[in-house]
């Protein structure tokens, strides 16, 4: 039996690293093979109907599957992570010369967002602005640069836009993940000394490998235990790594979306049995 995986081709450089890494687990005797889908709604729906036993998610799409296994009286579980994708923080940025000192002097502006469903610059920065009583559409405007929709946000060009926005003036903040504020910055997106953080979100995960409802045990245990083995220091292992900027693969864990799960239900984007309840949102 051959152990079928999904992921979302966000990026052409996903073809690469599946294909290395198909490569790599057959070299070790696991039979494997992928599936590649254009967003994560639908990769989702394909896991729980058990089409591909595991599947690359983002958080938000772990949220999603969750809920649709959990309905149907199945069960699915996070099998690794990436360890950069562990305790993440988004922050929202202000131009440096700009009046703003905290939070809720963004009152009566306007916050530019990446795209409305990436969980990373849109819905825990929002969560963020509820929790300091900033209300969408009453006492502050939010601009979304709905760039990959369905994606997730893991194609970074909303929080592009939303930086350049907020540079060019057409916006008074913007929300984006540290680690892009940093390559933004490296990139002379954000030229050096242009923005300062305002304030931040607390930590959160991002994406994990979840086993669907299908998943055959014995192939799974043998696909953990290779990822898990994987080390940074070994020069066979490392390019693979590198293609998916990490240094080694951790147990999945569920502790990170907490923040994120309540986020989905203030906003109303899935329900609590997994359907699409988010106003015009269609991948």
């Amino acid at each position: 039996m051959t152990l079928v995986l999904g992921a979302v081709a966000h990026d052409p450089k996903v073809v690469t690293v599946w294909s290395g890494l198909r490569t790599w687990l057959r070299e070790r005797g696991l039979p494997v093979d992928f599936v590649l889908y254009s967003h994560y709604e639908l990769q989702v729906e394909e896991l729980v109907a058990g089409n591909v036993h595991v599947a690359w998610n983002s958080p938000l799409a772990w949220i999603r599957t969750e809920r649709l296994a959990n309905a149907a009286g199945r069960s699915t579980w996070p099998l690794v992570m990436r360890d950069s994708d562990q305790d993440l923080t988004s922050v929202i940025l202000v131009r440096r010369d700009s009046p703003y000192e905290k939070i809720t002097d963004l009152t009566e502006h306007t916050i530019g967002l990446g795209a409305v469903d990436s969980p990373q610059a849109s819905l825990l920065p929002r969560a963020l602005l509820r929790e300091s009583g900033l209300v969408p559409g009453e006492n502050v405007t939010v601009r979304h640069f709905d760039e990959g929709v369905g994606l997730h946000g893991n194609d970074d060009a909303g929080e592009r836009a939303a930086a350049a926005a907020l540079l060019a003036g057409s916006v008074d903040a913007a929300a984006v993940i540290d680690l892009n504020h940093l390559i933004f910055t490296r990139q002379n997106t954000l030229p050096p000394r242009s923005t300062r953080v305002l304030t931040r979100t607390a930590p959160y995960d991002l994406g994990n490998l979840t086993v669907g409802t299908t998943a055959p045990t014995e192939l799974i245990e043998r696909l953990r235990g290779l990822l898990l083995s994987m080390n940074y220091a070994n020069p066979v292992d490392r390019p693979h790594l590198d293609l998916q900027d990490m240094l080694m693969w951790r147990h999945g864990r569920t502790c990170g979306y907490q923040q994120l799960a309540a986020s989905v239900d203030a906003e109303g984007f899935y329900s609590t049995d997994g359907a699409i309840t988010a106003e015009g949102y269609r991948p």
